[in-house]
């Protein structure tokens, strides 16, 4: 049951890392600057570590501007404030991230543009075989190692780890918790303490300072992954930008 439990802690954060840093950080909002070995490399470890939900980059910056350009508001891709409930959510937001990955959307020239792309990867990522042979890859981890059927549970939550991460984080963002700022829209601070979802559940902060690399902005509010960003600038994996 350990191992189990290690498993999925490790797959929950190392997924969510990648996704935070990698698509939305950096593909989104271009928060820092790398160089095109360190960015493959980033590029190579979202892939695995996302896996079976892999989400493409390009995709995802341009869903990702087009909710901070429209926040809250009947063109977000993503509001919870016009769904009756998080599933109706999710349908909406995986439709609009199909049609920005299959390009069958059109998006405003203000989205598009300066994010990584990796034509083989994104290919591979995206493709239904990527999926199944992760998703087959933990399955047989589960056979091995899983020592009560109910642990089995855990699985599609493996298997969706992406879009589960993103109905967490849309959902209750704007909908739960507490402001600092008013950004004419519906962005919350769900919590003071983000370690679960590894401060982007800090939507407030992020929608009034959607370039800065942290997202904590009071003394009690730690975003775990900008002190690794930091330590990545001062070994010059990456370069932070100065916010604006």
């Amino acid at each position: 049951m350990l191992i189990i439990f290690s498993f999925f802690i490790a797959h929950w954060f190392l997924s969510l890392f990648f996704q935070t840093f990698f698509q939305h950080r950096y593909a989104s909002h271009r928060m820092f600057t790398t160089s095109k070995a360190w960015e493959r490399a980033f590029y190579l470890m979202a892939y695995f570590f996302e896996g079976a939900s892999f989400l493409n980059p390009r995709a995802y910056a341009m869903m990702h501007r087009e909710h901070h350009a429209y926040s809250d508001t009947e063109k977000d891709p993503h509001s919870p404030h016009f769904f009756t409930d998080i599933f109706q959510m999710v349908k909406a937001t995986v439709n609009t991230f199909k049609d920005h990955l299959k390009r069958t959307k059109n998006p405003d020239t203000r989205f598009t543009g300066y994010y990584p792309e990796w034509p083989l990867i994104d290919r591979m990522g995206s493709s239904l075989l990527s999926r199944v042979i992760f998703a087959l890859a933990y399955t047989c981890f589960y056979i091995a190692f899983a020592t009560h059927w109910w642990l089995f549970l855990l699985l599609p939550v493996h298997y969706l780890m992406g879009p589960v991460h993103g109905a967490i984080v849309n959902w209750c963002g704007h909908k739960y918790g507490y402001t600092n700022y008013d950004n004419k829209d519906k962005s919350k601070n769900t919590t003071p303490f983000d370690f679960l979802m590894l401060g982007e559940l800090f939507q407030n902060n992020h929608h009034r300072h959607p370039n800065s690399a942290n997202f904590g902005k009071r003394w009690f509010e730690i975003d775990p992954v900008y002190p690794v960003m930091k330590m990545m600038h001062w070994l010059k994996i990456i370069k932070l930008r100065k916010a604006y």
